[in-house]
């Protein structure tokens, strides 16, 4: 049930196809009992550690499972900072909304208007490609992250040891994305693309004058109080309360298992290199859903989903998940996926309940479970 479309998930051969992820979800439960059994599964079924936060109306909860540390057996901390993934992309579009609201941008602007030359070559061609199409995946940009060459770098062991302190620009991102033809063309299909993401940064950069990550900071992370979140750049370790991240770096779920907690996050950008704990996304999303972030019209455009084809009772709209629980609740928000971590973050339609967690393993457990154990057990 999960969309999976992680920014950068390392291990397994999910890594070749997508890197860095997006969401699962469920609907409202008053016991947390299945919650914690659904974490608990998830450590047994091989993820080391699990950390969980959730929120209804003024009730708050945590539970944690497993341990932080393979090495010493440190617990997880319902503090724990982690690598977010493509929850990231979130943030980006509410940022590109709220420069709509603010008459800077239109949705229907083209690439080419902001990027001149940037989304251009074997078929690409940035004149036919809107924001809101990179915002809800229908622009056909090939996913960079799906690039076979760049997949065995980043995301398998040999090239992950060599190369996980790199420094990657946006350009470089684009170009080898450009290296590709389009997957169709602009507004006739859906695919998840996080080359999207990664244009989309871009432009909130030529737009503003400031990078995506200064932006984020100022209307969203400073307005919120969001005292764990961050925007790390090129910085390679994970600030402190946080636990260590494991991938196998393998097209397969056996084999050893490394710890890959330090790397440099620009290799996914602001298609996935944030960095949060559960309980600031809880705070994020809510907020979000309740109208504190963007005027009702750009919520709404939010909102639109199109059909995620493959995916029953899913939609994407612009950065959010819309995904309706077998309880026949509806949960919003998204997931996201880069070495070593696996996370999701979603809440009801009025804010109300929210949830968000995250496994610090990347090749096991079943994401889908813990939501649907959240919202639907009775």
């Amino acid at each position: 049930m999960t969309v999976r479309t992680t920014v950068v998930v390392a291990a397994t051969a999910v890594a070749l196809t997508a890197g860095f992820a997006a969401p699962a979800m469920a609907a409202g439960a008053d016991s947390h009992e299945g919650t914690r059994q659904a974490v608990r599964a998830a450590v047994q079924d091989g993820v080391p550690g699990v950390t969980l936060t959730a929120k209804d109306g003024r009730s708050t909860w945590s539970t944690t499972a497993g341990v932080g540390n393979l090495r010493t057996h440190a617990p997880r901390s319902a503090d724990d900072r982690y690598r977010v993934g493509s929850i990231t992309k979130t943030f980006v579009s509410t940022v590109l909304l709220q420069l709509e609201a603010e008459g800077r941008l239109s949705l229907d602007d083209t690439v080419e208007k902001w990027l001149p030359g940037v989304v251009h070559g074997n078929g690409h061609d940035g004149s036919r490609i809107t924001v809101r199409q990179l915002l809800n995946h229908t622009s056909g940009i090939f996913n960079y992250t799906a690039d076979e060459t760049f997949g065995r770098t980043y995301f398998l062991k040999d090239g992950f040891f060599r190369h996980r302190y790199d420094t990657q620009t946006p350009r470089q991102l684009v170009a080898v994305a450009m290296g590709h033809k389009p997957d169709f063309a602009p507004g006739t299909s859906w695919n998840y693309s996080n080359t999207n993401y990664v244009v989309a940064g871009m432009v909130i950069q030529k737009v503003t004058g400031r990078s995506y990550g200064e932006e984020i900071r100022h209307r969203i992370i400073e307005p919120l109080h969001l005292r764990a979140t961050s925007v790390p750049g090129t910085r390679v370790t994970v600030p402190k309360p946080s636990s260590r991240a494991y991938s196998k770096l393998a097209q397969t779920a056996t084999g050893p298992t490394y710890d890959v907690t330090e790397l440099n996050p620009s290799l996914a950008s602001s298609a996935g290199e944030m960095i949060s704990d559960s309980a600031d996304l809880d705070r994020f999303y809510a907020a979000l859903l309740k109208g504190r972030l963007l005027p009702p019209r750009q919520l709404k455009e939010m909102k639109t989903t199109v059909t995620v084809e493959g995916i029953p009772n899913a939609g994407y709209g612009l950065g959010l998940i819309d995904r309706e629980l077998s309880c026949g609740v509806h949960v919003w928000g998204h997931d996201g996926g880069i070495h070593g971590s696996s996370s999701v973050a979603v809440t009801t339609a009025d804010g109300r309940h929210s949830l968000a967690f995250n496994f610090n393993g990347d090749w096991s457990g079943d994401t889908d479970a813990v939501v649907e154990a959240e919202f639907c057990d009775e």
